[in-house]
């Protein structure tokens, strides 16, 4: 046996599962548009279809049309996943599957789909976790001005409650939105993910609106008296660049866009002051009236970490005047710096936030390597280690008191990865997007090992 067969046979984890709670829940993740294939079963068109087509909008030009098939191929996949060993899987329903315009009469194979993949996870012993929105949204409510249109909101509540009445008996945890940092400011101002606007204008609408969308649907499915209802948020750990009180001032906007906007309106019931210096005056006039629903109860909330920022200010530019600088540690594909301390850091201030009670689930955790099949392997050493620090900082949460209750990792496979096309690699299994062949790679062994101790 070669050295890299001998090492791939004893990649391994630093944890096991006896090394958390009895009631501690692993599970892995993807999205409806990065694995189904959005040419199959009757899906309308999304904007991120539309978004793909424009040329140099993503690498290669690359789009979801066929993704990694998973739209036919979820019986192999689920499998893959019960043989992993974890307890649940944290995947999304895409509203332009089941709904190709947005509203109106659903399409029957998209809820045939997702009846056929739900039933298949609890037939093999994997509990579902829905996300109902992961960036896909129908493009004919694009056309009508997408998420900077306050009616998308209420289009949402009609999706959330179609999705929960079909589906509620029969799924353990929902989650309304992912990341909707990254469906506003990423999107509307950074102009990164489609639809691709720069505008501080359509980031402000969209960032109320998205949060509007959530409350309207927690209360459409509390109407239907659903449980484990919560929302997924991405977090960064954000640092001065230097010790300037430029890069401080700088650091604390970034801070309020990325870590207090979303998570304060639902806790708080208001926006963070540092943010509303740039973004007030292009919310609608009476957004105070919208903060009752945006702040709904919810039972969980969900935490994605990859990375921290060094924050410094930018001359010449207009709000919010930041800029990033690369840190000194190691960096993924993504080129994210690679610093776990940021999750340890961020846990008890989201914990002090949302109080004691409530329930957290670190919702994605992942990094993006580029290692290829070897004699019919991949050696993923870079992952194993990232899920190791990653989860020695979350059992640290947990032996301070934090209530933690689950771990997932992004993501399952190789995926679409949005503007990224093919090229960066998160996945657990590796995606050949030639051949579409599933091939384990050694984190997906080690991860298995450490789910049967």
């Amino acid at each position: 046996m070669n050295i890299q067969n001998h090492s791939f046979l004893n990649a391994h984890m630093d944890w096991q599962r006896s090394d958390f709670p009895t009631n501690f829940e692993f599970g892995v993740a993807t999205s409806a548009y990065q694995i189904e294939g959005s040419q199959f079963g009757g899906c309308g068109e999304s904007h991120w279809d539309r978004y793909a087509a424009k040329s140099g909008n993503v690498v290669g030009n690359e789009h979801g049309g066929i993704a990694c098939d998973h739209y036919n191929r979820w019986e192999e996949d689920l499998n893959l996943i019960q043989q992993l060993g974890v307890d649940s899987y944290r995947f999304s329903t895409s509203w332009a599957r089941i709904m190709p315009y947005g509203k109106g009469q659903p399409n029957a194979k998209g809820l045939a789909f997702y009846d056929r993949l739900i039933d298949g996870m609890l037939a093999r012993g994997i509990s579902p976790n829905l996300t109902l929105y992961h960036w896909e949204l129908p493009m004919a409510l694009a056309d009508k001005g997408g998420w900077c249109n306050r009616d998308t909101a209420y289009r949402f509540a009609d999706f959330s409650e179609l999705i929960c009445s079909r589906y509620g008996d029969r799924v353990d945890r929902f989650a309304t939105i992912n990341e909707p940092w990254c469906v506003s400011w990423l999107s509307h101002f950074l102009g990164l993910q489609a639809p691709g606007k720069t505008s501080l204008e359509a980031a402000a609408l969209s960032m109320h609106h998205i949060l509007l969308a959530h409350g309207l649907s927690i209360q459409a499915m509390r109407s239907l008296n659903q449980r484990n209802l919560g929302i997924v948020l991405n977090f960064e750990h954000a640092q001065p660049a230097d010790d300037s009180e430029r890069a401080i001032l700088a650091t604390e906007r970034h801070d309020a866009i990325i870590n207090r906007w979303f998570l304060e309106a639902i806790t708080k019931k208001q926006y963070p002051e540092p943010a509303l210096e740039g973004l007030g005056d292009y919310l609608p006039e009476s957004y105070s009236e919208d903060m009752d629903i945006i702040g709904q109860p919810i039972d969980w909330l969900g935490i994605n970490y990859y990375t921290r920022q060094l924050i410094a200010h930018e001359d010449g530019c207009g709000f919010p005047a930041t800029k990033t600088v690369l840190g000194p540690r190691p960096k993924t594909a993504m080129d994210w710096e690679i610093y776990p301390e940021g999750l340890g850091q961020l846990l008890p201030r989201i914990a002090e936030q949302v109080g004691a009670d409530m329930p957290l689930y670190i919702t994605e955790n992942g990094l993006a390597t580029n290692e290829p099949i070897i004699d019919g392997r991949s050696q993923d050493g870079l992952r194993l280690d990232f899920f190791n620090q990653h989860l020695a900082e979350v059992k640290g949460a947990i032996d301070k008191g934090l209530n933690i209750q689950g771990y997932t990792a992004w993501s399952l496979m190789d995926n679409y990865e949005w503007s990224f096309g093919y090229d960066k690699r998160f996945g657990l299994i590796h995606i050949d997007f030639e051949t579409l062949k599933r091939t384990p790679k050694a984190s997906y062994y080690a991860w298995q090992k450490s789910m049967q101790s």
